[in-house]
């Protein structure tokens, strides 16, 4: 039974619906989905049609807001939305380590999660959607990784869009992961060279902090192995509007002074390790590199790979002469699954899943080319995360998408933007700008 209640301004309504867990084997076993229905209060007795918001990621569930933020006071004007927790994520039927080992060994965890990519998400809207609309289609908003799985909705059922909206996640519709990474890292970079420009003194900060960690290795509250390389990863900040700034305010506060001598503050510690877990998205970490696989080449741990190229980013050689450490991105790594508590048990399956040769096509250019569903595209400009180039490549190749290239966000604009970027997408897809 659906349980309603309200916040400020909007009535909630809690979601959820059975589906397989096998798309082509429906009468096999099934999962649970979840979503939340949001409606705004004065409108919550009208017919309204449908926007279902797919998360960024892989691996999290739909954002909890309260009352009408960010983008979704604008879409409440018109819509009842509806906000998903992808398959695995959320109050959807887990995917962790506390729950595969029901599935068996290291191998039946490994297949398991191969069916927990775009496909198999948007597979799931569809399989909901009747219960939803009544079988009207709906607009789908996408952020990020929720832009591929809109790209695989026009390839694969487009009949069940009134209109597409991507913000920050138009991926490339054949590149390997080794081409990702490749084009990844000369970005990430750049925003490296820019925080330090805007906050000189972290570089000499960024260093002392590497020089402590080479040394000691601390182990930080909640079980995390802090090595080099896992610092240099908290670089994902500044992907994000304030991540430049949020960076810079978790540096400063990185040392204290003790009667053993100099060492981590405890506040430190506790914000590094709730940036670095992945105790709370899993999936994340385990079918990252996944979401890239679409043909018989295995992704092999390809930001690691890649990383080799570029000799940048390796910590021991920047301290051992004086340029600046640079961090790194939104990548994923083997070393992570010794580091995290939340992935060491997982280790083993991650390895498989990045042996896997039988990933399947996730997007069909052939049908992306006769489109007929309204689409919009927020291309953010130097995005760390998702690459510029990749993503017009896209937007050329699917047939009446209209693009916003801006460079006034970085990738959460979505967020941070509130209702402006919304309000502009939404106009595009109804030639209203």
């Amino acid at each position: 039974m659906s349980l309603t209640y309200r916040q400020p301004g909007v009535v909630l309504t809690d979601r959820r619906f059975t589906v397989p867990l096998d798309h082509d084997d429906p009468a096999g076993e099934s999962i649970e989905l979840y979503a939340r229905e949001v409606v705004a209060s004065d409108k919550a007795g009208q017919d309204l049609p449908w926007l279902v918001y797919l998360q960024g990621g892989p691996g999290f569930g739909a954002n909890r807001f309260v009352g009408k933020p960010a983008w979704l006071g604008r879409a409440l004007k018109e819509y009842r939305v509806l906000l998903l927790d992808q398959r695995g994520t959320g109050h959807s039927t887990p995917a962790n380590r506390q729950t595969l080992p029901l599935r068996g060994g290291p191998a039946e965890q490994a297949d398991h999660l191969a069916r927990f990519r775009a496909d198999a998400i948007v597979r799931d809207c569809e399989a909901i959607r009747p219960a939803v609309t009544g079988g009207a289609p709906w607009t789908v908003l996408g952020q990020s990784f929720g832009g591929f799985c809109t790209v695989n909705y026009l390839s694969t059922a487009p009949e069940g869009l009134s209109a597409a909206i991507v913000t920050g996640g138009l991926p490339s519709l054949d590149a390997h992961a080794d081409d990702v990474y490749r084009a990844a890292y000369p970005r990430v970079e750049r925003k490296v060279t820019a925080h330090y420009e805007r906050y000189p003194q972290d570089v000499d900060r960024a260093r002392q902090i590497a020089e402590y960690v080479l040394q000691h290795e601390p182990v930080l509250p909640g079980g995390y192995r802090l090595t080099a390389e896992a610092f240099q990863s908290l670089g994902i900040l500044l992907g994000g509007s304030e991540g430049s700034h949020r960076l810079h305010f978790l540096l400063e506060q990185a040392f204290v002074r003790t009667p053993q001598g100099t060492a981590l503050s405890d506040a430190f510690q506790e914000e590094v390790q709730s940036l670095l877990s992945y105790a709370s998205h899993p999936l994340y970490a385990l079918v990252h590199e996944a979401i890239y696989g679409q043909d018989s080449r295995p992704t092999a741990w390809s930001a690691e790979r890649v990383r080799a190229e570029f000799p940048q980013f390796d910590a021991a050689k920047a301290l051992a002469g004086d340029g600046p450490l640079l961090f790194t991105g939104e990548s994923v790594h083997p070393w992570m699954f010794d580091c995290d508590p939340a992935l060491r048990p997982l280790r083993e399956t991650a390895e498989l899943l990045a042996a896997r040769t039988d990933w399947t096509p996730l997007y069909d250019p052939a049908r992306l080319a006769a489109n007929e569903v309204p689409v919009a595209a927020a291309v953010y400009h130097d995005d760390m995360y998702v690459d510029t180039a990749h993503s017009l490549a896209t937007a050329r190749a699917i047939r009446g998408l209209r693009t916003w290239v801006t460079d006034e966000f970085e990738h959460d604009g979505v967020r941070a933007g509130g209702p402006r970027v919304l309000d502009r997408l939404l106009a595009l897809t109804r030639d209203e700008a």
